[in-house]
């Protein structure tokens, strides 16, 4: 932006933005005084009730303490209110009223009471001087303000509500912004034709490829801070059509209490392009469980374990334990908790839940009443050519902890589970399957509450499509899918950490609690709104779909049938139970085959033959189930 610019756009930002300096104070006084006095001669002039009158000297002198006194009084001379505010529109007709009715009354004293009329013109005039004199200098200092530079970004601001009215005039008045809004849309045809700070409604979204030809805008900003995923999804794929570089505004939350700034103004997140948002759960009111207990977290250096352990240190456990295999897992996790990570406190457990004998070590040491099984492996194809480690560690390790949390008398037990466990077809399916039945059969034996989560995938999470479509985005390679119709339901990291928990106060055990997460998103959908948010066409190679893996997930299984809970936006399904014997027995140094099909045979009472049949014919995996095996 050139030097001169940016000194009248200083000088507007100083004149809009601040109160107003001791010298502009007067002058405003002095116009307001003028204006008075000119209405007083002129209703005087203008009423020949009693025959020709004119104004004088008392009356001015009247007309100028009234005024004064008001104005003193109120704060309107005193600089309180910014130019042109609400606040100093109110003053102002305060004002006005008051002088009018002060001027009657001393005139009434001085035995000179005015007629109506009089009255009328000298209140009105006056008040109107004043009005018109602050909308003179409120558009004077808009135009000195308005940004001038060609480098500026030509932008079209989506929302004429409030949310677009403060970004417009962040744009027009912040001397750092980069931004010129050149037109707004509203689908709102209430809103259309108005003006905002100069800058024309020219109408809805529709319009959008007019407003680009008749401003040569680049860019267009979301100021809508209550908008749905969904027309933020819609917004963008429509605006990447028209070769626009889409932000949006931060959400009403982020923004309560203080106005928009440019820098709030923001590149689309990940939530933004999967056409929904964040679905804000209860835990606050419903937390108390973890408060002053001591909590035991499994798998707290993963995705799901490390936001956990970070939120549920902000509900005051007596106690917080936070348990993994990994030690470098740890250590950021202990670093993102406290800001610095010694690795030398009692709270870090380094542990295998395969081994049996150091858990029950790590119960006597902890003596945990809350525990948080987030442990698992979740890359679904490794698990496909090693099923063996699935039952392992997804599915014997949590007979280890279930049982141990029995012995030890725990409250409450959150398996952490996946929409996977709906009519499994996968090794990683059948773990989580099992796992859920064998926490239902522990919360029928022991005198605490067992419950498991089951959602979707996680934003942000290690391993997440998402994180593959950046890294190949960013290198310019093509984007990997592996079909056309491919389906996920999706949710951030915080939603699932609230959902699990939130699930252990809302659940009644052996139950699996589900988050109402709305229409699954198609993959192919994302990866080129991706690409399109890194600045290139999508280039999109099929793979197919691997062994295991499913169109479109379920969040329920064909057999089970959702009931409502406590929260509006979580349902409950009840899990039947599976002894835990019958896990532990097996062997898991046979053929992988055979792994599977034992796998598939504990999880039948979840599951259909037909869903297994289709797995079988998809893949071809020579597997025939062995039905003896089934409870």
């Amino acid at each position: 932006m050139a030097e001169g610019t940016t000194h009248h756009t200083n000088q507007g930002q100083n004149l809009l933005w601040q109160r107003l300096s001791p010298k502009r104070r007067l002058t405003v006084w002095l116009v307001d005084m003028l204006g008075w006095v000119g209405a007083t001669s002129l209703a005087w002039a203008m009423d020949q009730t009693d025959g020709p009158s004119s104004a004088g000297i008392p009356e001015f002198i009247l007309v100028a303490i009234a005024l004064t006194t008001a104005g003193l009084t109120t704060g309107l001379y005193r600089g309180r209110w910014r130019l042109g505010s609400f606040e100093e529109s109110s003053a102002v007709a305060a004002v006005g009223f008051v002088t009018s009715c002060t001027f009657a009354g001393l005139l009434a004293v001085l035995h000179t009471t005015p007629t109506p009329a009089e009255l009328t013109i000298t209140g009105l005039g006056g008040t109107g001087v004043m009005s018109i004199y602050r909308t003179l200098l409120r558009r004077r200092d808009l135009r000195e303000v308005r940004p001038s530079s060609p480098d500026l970004i030509s932008t079209i601001v989506f929302g004429a509500g409030t949310g677009g009215e403060l970004a417009v005039r962040a744009m027009l008045r912040d001397p750092s912004s980069p931004y010129l809004p050149v037109a707004i849309l509203d689908d709102d045809l209430s809103k259309h034709r108005m003006r905002i700070d100069g800058v024309p409604v020219i109408g809805g979204r529709g319009r959008l490829e007019v407003a680009i030809a008749s401003s040569g805008a680049t860019m267009m900003i979301i100021a809508v801070p209550s908008a749905s995923g969904q027309l933020i999804s819609e917004l963008f794929d429509l605006g990447h059509e028209l070769g626009l570089d889409v932000r949006a505004l931060p959400t009403a939350e982020d923004l309560f209490g203080r106005r928009v700034r440019i820098d709030d103004i923001r590149e689309l997140r990940e939530s933004d392009l999967l056409g929904r948002h964040r679905i804000e759960t209860d835990v606050n009111s419903i937390a108390g469980y973890v408060s002053g207990r001591r909590v035991l977290i499994t798998g707290a250096g993963g995705s799901i374990g490390s936001e956990l352990s970070r939120q549920v240190s902000r509900y005051g456990p007596s106690k917080l334990f936070l348990l993994d295999r990994d030690e470098s897992a740890l250590h950021a996790v202990q670093l993102s908790i406290h800001g610095r990570a010694l690795l030398d406190s009692d709270e870090l457990v380094l542990a295998n839940i395969r081994d049996r004998d150091r858990l029950e070590q790590v119960f006597d040491e902890t003596k945990p009443d809350v525990i948080f099984h987030a442990a698992a492996l979740k890359h679904l194809p490794l698990l496909e050519r090693f099923p063996a480690e699935a039952l392992q560690t997804n599915t014997q390790a949590t007979v280890n902890l279930l049982e141990l949390a029995a012995l030890h008398g725990v409250s409450h037990f959150i398996n952490v589970s996946s929409d996977k466990a709906a009519d499994p077809i996968s090794v990683l399916g059948y773990s989580k399957r099992l796992s859920e039945r064998l926490t239902s059969f522990m919360d029928e034996c022991a005198s605490g509450q067992y419950v498991s989560v089951r959602f979707g995938n996680v934003l942000g999470s290690r391993g997440s499509v998402l994180t593959a479509f950046h890294k190949q985005a960013l290198a310019g390679a093509p984007l990997t899918v592996t079909h056309p119709e491919v389906a996920r339901y999706f949710m951030t990291v915080e939603e699932a950490v609230e959902l699990v928990i939130q699930a252990g106060a809302i659940g009644t055990g052996g139950e699996v609690l589900v988050l109402d997460m709305g229409e699954p998103v198609r993959i192919v959908d994302v990866a080129r709104r991706l690409a399109a948010q890194a600045g290139r066409e999508a280039e999109i190679v099929y793979t197919g779909l691997r062994p295991g893996e499913k169109l479109v997930e379920d969040l329920f299984a064909s057999s089970e049938v959702p009931s409502p809970t406590a929260h509006e936006l979580i349902k409950s399904a009840p899990v039947p139970s599976l002894d835990p014997a019958l896990v532990m027995m097996l062997d898991t140094n046979t053929e992988p085959a055979e792994v599977v099909n034992t796998l598939w045979a504990l999880c039948e009472n979840g599951t259909s033959l037909i869903a297994y049949e289709r797995r079988l014919g998809e893949h071809e995996l020579a597997v025939v189930p062995d039905r003896a095996l089934i409870p």
